[in-house]
């Protein structure tokens, strides 16, 4: 599966750093794709091990807003 999620407040170099580091955590992430100048964060992933809305709560729960 791949998931385009938009992130409001990703503004930082460290901002990316985080995101990648949190969604790479996830069990079943193939690829992580980051567009900072359009908030945007591509997602490969096995829907088996791992599914959108875990992704997108891995993110909620550092604090980013994700849309």
């Amino acid at each position: 599966m791949k998931s385009v999620l938009k992130i409001s407040n990703m503004r930082t170099f460290e901002d990316i750093n985080k995101i990648r580091k949190v969604i790479s955590s996830n069990q079943g992430v193939v690829a992580c794709q980051i567009n900072a100048e359009k908030g945007e964060v591509s997602v490969v992933y096995d829907d088996y091990f791992v599914t959108n809305d875990i992704i997108v709560q891995s993110l909620e729960d550092l604090g980013y807003a994700v849309f």
